[in-house]
């Protein structure tokens, strides 16, 4: 029976996708494609933990929180597109179920959908069990939206807190499922009033200072999906590769290895 679980789990997810093959050499492109085990790196990004991705120089790791979002999603993934790149999209339950052709959308178009609970509270201030359940609800929608059913193993086990309000039993509880738990290596601050412009040299001034890793943005903001094209064209010019994530196949959280 559990055999039987993890193949039906597995056969709905896609397929692990290759480095992206663009035919125009002047695009960006995924430079390579790097599975995440939990139990390697259950906790990621220097923000927030003392560990990070393995990441070599100029590496960089696009993510977005809080989508899908009418009018701006759809602008962030023709960026992407058009760049033959990449990226991870920590989806709300909520939105993803009131948006659902934008979440399938980026999911059909090679992209890896996370988690970021159902309606984004802070989950320090929930009691334990609320808060799981509230994780809990929002994997179940988003995957009921993607692969048509809702199942109690966990399709893509990355996981981003709301506002990065984690607790230590939280963080145990996460870590014991084999959830990935994602903060960032850097980020763009755009839930700050900005101009694209403004946004798009914050960003790049902090991509210097770092060199590389997991960048944070919002995909329900309005500048960054008028940045990001902009942002995209530096990183090809100063040199920066794309790396897309993916779990590690066979790691579906509630199961033992």
């Amino acid at each position: 029976m559990l055999r039987a679980l993890v193949l039906l789990v597995l056969s709905l997810a896609p397929a692990l996708p290759a480095a992206a093959d663009c035919p125009d050499p002047n695009t960006l492109g995924t430079a390579r494609v790097l599975a995440v085990d939990a139990a390697a790196t259950p906790r990621v990004g220097r923000k927030h933990f003392p560990a990070t991705l393995p990441l070599g120089p100029k590496e960089v790791v696009l993510t977005f929180d809080d989508g899908p979002w009418p009018g701006t999603t759809a602008r962030v993934l023709d960026a992407l597109k058009r760049e033959c790149v990449q990226a991870t999209f920590f989806m709300l339950g909520r939105n993803a179920a009131a948006y659902p052709e934008l979440a399938r959308r980026a999911l059909a178009e090679g992209h890896t959908i996370g988690h970021h609970t159902y309606a984004h509270p802070l989950l320090n201030r929930l009691p334990l069990d609320v808060a799981e359940a509230e994780i809990d609800h929002g994997i179940a929608a988003v995957e009921t939206v993607l692969y048509g059913q809702p199942t109690a193993l966990t399709v893509t086990p990355f996981f981003r807190f709301p506002g990065f309000a984690a607790t230590p039993a939280l963080l145990d509880r996460l870590s014991q499922r084999g959830l990935v738990v994602f903060g960032a290596d850097f980020w763009a601050s755009d839930w700050n009033p900005m101009s694209p412009d403004q946004e798009l040299q914050l960003i790049l001034g902090r991509l210097a200072a770092v060199g590389g890793g997991i960048v944070l943005f919002h995909d329900t903001r309005s500048q960054t999906a008028a940045m990001l094209p902009d942002f995209l064209r530096e990183l090809k010019h100063r040199g920066y590769r794309i790396v897309h994530l993916v779990p590690v196949r066979g790691l579906v959280a509630g199961l033992p290895r």
